[in-house]
C-alpha cells in the first residue's frame, strides 16, 4: 500500500481525477460531479497523509483544523463564485474570435492552466515584494505543519487577487465558462497535492511540476530564503524568473515553516482576517523591530536568493 501511495497518488489526483473532470465537463454532465469530485480529491489526500506521511506529526491538528476548513470552504465559494460570473466578464471584455473553440477540450484545459500557472506565479511573486500583499498572503505562510489542507488556506483577498491574475488573461481570450469549470478542479486539486503530507515520488518531473518536494522549500520560514518556487501547477516560469531551487538531501521540520519574524501569528479564522489590516500585520515596521532576531534564526549557510517585503533595511 506504501508503495502504491508513493508512486501512484500523484498520478491518480492529475490524471484520473482531473481527467475524470474534464471528460465529465466535456459530455455536458452536471457540474454537481466536480463538487464530488473535488471532496473524492480530498478525501484520498487524507487517506494517503496516513499512509505515508512526509512527517507523521503533521498530521497531528494543532487547533487549525476547523481554521482550515473554514479557510477552505469560504475560498472555493468565491473560485465558483468567480466562474459564475465569467459569462458576464467575457461579455464585455474579451477579444472575439482569439480563444481557440476548435482545439480538442483537454488542449484547451491545459492551454487555461499554462495561461494562468504564468498569472498566478507573478502575483504570488509580487505578494513577496509588495509589503500591502505580503500583509494577505502572509496569512497562507503562517502554517507550521505542510498537509493537503494549506493549499485552501488563504486569505480571501489574497485569493482573490491571485484568481484575478489567471483569469484575467483568459478573460480577454475569450475563456468558456465551461474550461473554466475544469480548471477550478485542477486549481484546487493542485493545491492539495502542493501542499500533501504525502511521501509521494513523480521522478524528474519534480523540476517541472510545482509539488510538494519542491514547494516545502517556498514555505522555509527565513526571509528570502523561502522566496523560491512560487509556481502553482509547473515551475517553468520559475526557471525563466531564476526563482527556482531544489536539493533532494534537504530535510523539512516544523522548526523550518512559518515566519522566523512573526512566529506568533494569530491563528484563529477571524483573527487571521483581520491580521493584515493591524498595525502588528505589518511587514515592515514590526520587521525592522525583528530583524536582530530574524538574523538570529536564519541558517548560517543559507543567504537570502532574492529580495522581497519581509526583508526591509532600517
Amino acid at each position: 500500500m506504501r508503495t502504491l501511495v508513493r508512486y501512484g497518488y500523484a498520478p491518480f489526483m492529475l490524471l484520473a481525477i482531473n481527467g475524470t473532470g474534464i471528460a465529465i465537463v466535456a459530455a455536458g454532465g452536471a457540474k454537481l460531479w466536480l463538487l464530488t469530485l473535488l471532496l473524492l480529491a480530498i478525501a484520498a489526500s487524507f487517506a494517503a497523509e496516513r499512509v505515508l506521511p512526509y512527517r507523521e506529526e503533521w498530521n497531528t491538528p494543532r487547533d487549525d483544523d476547523r481554521r482550515d476548513a473554514a479557510h477552505a470552504a469560504v475560498n472555493e465559494t468565491l473560485t465558483l463564485a468567480c466562474v459564475a460570473a465569467l459569462p458576464v466578464l467575457t461579455a464585455v471584455a474579451s477579444i472575439d474570435g482569439v480563444w481557440p473553440h476548435g482545439w480538442p477540450f483537454v488542449l484547451q484545459v491545459l492551454a487555461a492552466v499554462l495561461v494562468a500557472d504564468l498569472g498566478i506565479t507573478l502575483v504570488h511573486l509580487a505578494s513577496h515584494r509588495v509589503p500591502a500583499l505580503w500583509r494577505l498572503h502572509a496569512v497562507h505562510h503562517s502554517v507550521t505543519r505542510a498537509y493537503g489542507f494549506n493549499g485552501l488556506m488563504k486569505h480571501p483577498l489574497h485569493q482573490t487577487l491571485e484568481t484575478a491574475g489567471g483569469v484575467a488573461p483568459l478573460v480577454l481570450l475569450g475563456l468558456p465558462t465551461s474550461v473554466a469549470y475544469a480548471l477550478a478542479l485542477c486549481v484546487a486539486v493542485q493545491l492539495l497535492l502542493q501542499h500533501s503530507n504525502v511521501d509521494y515520488r513523480v521522478g524528474r518531473l519534480r523540476a517541472v511540476l510545482a509539488l510538494n518536494q519542491a514547494h516545502r522549500f517556498h514555505h522555509l520560514k527565513w526571509a528570502g530564503i523561502g522566496d523560491v518556487n512560487f509556481g502553482l501547477f509547473t515551475l517553468i516560469w520559475d526557471h525563466l524568473l531564476g526563482t527556482y531551487t531544489y536539493d533532494p538531501n534537504r530535510r523539512f521540520d516544523s522548526g523550518d515553516l512559518g515566519m522566523a519574524a512573526k512566529p506568533h501569528y494569530p491563528n484563529g479564522y477571524l483573527a487571521q482576517l483581520a491580521e493584515p489590516f493591524r498595525p502588528s500585520g505589518a511587514c515592515a515596521a514590526d520587521e525592522r523591530a525583528s530583524r536582530r532576531v530574524r538574523q538570529d534564526v536564519r541558517p548560517p549557510d543559507q543567504q537570502p536568493r532574492v529580495a522581497d517585503a519581509r526583508r526591509v533595511d532600517p
